[in-house]
């Protein structure tokens, strides 16, 4: 079990394209989304809009400009994280944007790949990735989807990052005077998932709560104080 307990890296809004994602975010909390820019290896792109307390919002989407890079031996690119290859997910970004995960973060001194491999049946393969002067490991599972546990996952269960440098995304990003009140979600498998959470020293981050229905698809929603009033995303 992990020694301490981590806090809140970021939240992901998923799109079909940045601008949609970004009006989405906008029309919501009354500030867009800026900045950001591309993620070589995952053929991905976004802006942020920071968050009272060291954290961050990040609109994602894939990069129509990105090429794809096939490893020496002439492999197809790696799966696109987040699920953003899932054809689900497609069909689910018709509909418009949405939150669909979050991110946690492991500091230092635990060092997250070794953390992985002593437990890789719980945490996901940690890749490394770049954004301009930022460099981070990411826990991604091969096939690009969102973290699972025993089944359960669907974007509820966190991903896991380390930041390569002292500097965080957050300390460059303009103040917005947005804070995050709450982030909440339903599970059809709600006690597997408060399960994995506890083992990971992330409860305390998120309150979670049961479907009636089992067929029910996971949810997250994110509650956030603004100069506006209180906002929700979903």
């Amino acid at each position: 079990m992990t020694a301490h307990l981590l806090r809140l890296d970021h939240l992901v809004v998923s799109a079909r394209t940045l601008d949609e994602g970004t009006q989405y975010v906008a029309d919501i909390l009354g500030i867009a989304p800026a900045g950001g820019g591309a993620h070589p290896l995952m053929r991905t792109h976004n802006r942020l809009l920071n968050l009272w307390g060291g954290a961050y919002l990040e609109v994602i989407a894939i990069d129509p400009h990105a090429e794809a890079a096939h490893d020496s031996a002439g492999a197809a690119p790696r799966a696109r994280l987040f699920a953003l290859d899932d054809p689900a997910t497609h069909a689910r970004l018709e509909n418009g944007p949405y939150l669909s995960h979050w991110v946690v973060r492991v500091d230092r001194p635990k060092h997250l790949p070794t953390w992985q491999a002593q437990y890789p049946q719980r945490i996901p393969p940690i890749v490394p990735l770049t954004r301009g002067d930022f460099g981070w490991g990411l826990s991604i599972p091969e096939d690009g989807a969102f973290p699972a546990w025993r089944g359960a996952g669907g974007g509820v269960l966190p991903s896991l990052i380390q930041w390569d440098t002292a500097r965080h995304p957050s300390a460059v990003l303009p103040e917005t005077g947005i804070t995050l009140k709450a982030l909440k979600a339903v599970h059809p498998q709600a006690d597997t998932v408060a399960a994995q959470l506890q083992w990971l020293g992330a409860a305390h981050l998120i309150e979670l709560q049961p479907t009636d229905d089992p067929a029910s698809p996971p949810a997250l929603i994110a509650e956030f104080e603004t100069p506006n009033g209180l906002r929700t995303l979903k």
